[in-house]
């Protein structure tokens, strides 16, 4: 399964710098990541469960997912909208981490396994979906184009 998740983000990552590179907004794209990657390092080395490389590089990794999708919906609020595919994408990525809050849940009722950072890290996550998720649900399910309220 790690080897077809790696596939699939290479495949994801070719898709998106060479196949379909035209599509690329530079003028809207004008977050800046430093503002994620510089505190998520910071927090990556003061909550961890073990101050080892490979589990700080762990923690970061959890963080940085959890937050990661804030360039995105930040360049839809700037544009004030979003093309069908890439709001699908977009929600599609959100339910499958919302889906790790059931399989938590799961592991610590039948388990009893806990990881407290990847939960804190995935309810952020999803948190951050939920206007999203309202949006997508209310406009691009009825087939309108997703575009946010003036």
């Amino acid at each position: 399964m790690k080897l077809i998740y790696i596939a699939c983000a290479y495949a994801t990552v070719y898709l998106i710098y060479m196949k379909f590179k035209a599509t690329y907004d530079g003028n809207h794209d004008t977050f800046r990541v430093e503002f994620l990657v510089v505190p998520v390092g910071g927090l990556s080395f003061l909550v961890n469960h073990d101050f080892s490389s490979l589990e700080i590089l762990w923690t970061f990794s959890i963080y940085l997912e959890s937050v990661a999708i804030l360039p995105q919906l930040f360049m839809i609020s700037k544009t004030g909208e979003a093309e069908t595919i890439t709001t699908h994408y977009l929600f599609f990525l959100g339910l499958y981490r919302a889906l790790y809050l059931i399989n938590w849940i799961w592991r610590y009722y039948f388990e009893e396994f806990f990881d407290l950072i990847a939960v804190v890290a995935g309810v952020v996550q999803t948190i951050l979906y939920c206007d999203f998720f309202y949006l997508y649900v209310t406009k691009v399910l009825k087939g309108k184009k997703l575009s946010l309220p003036a």
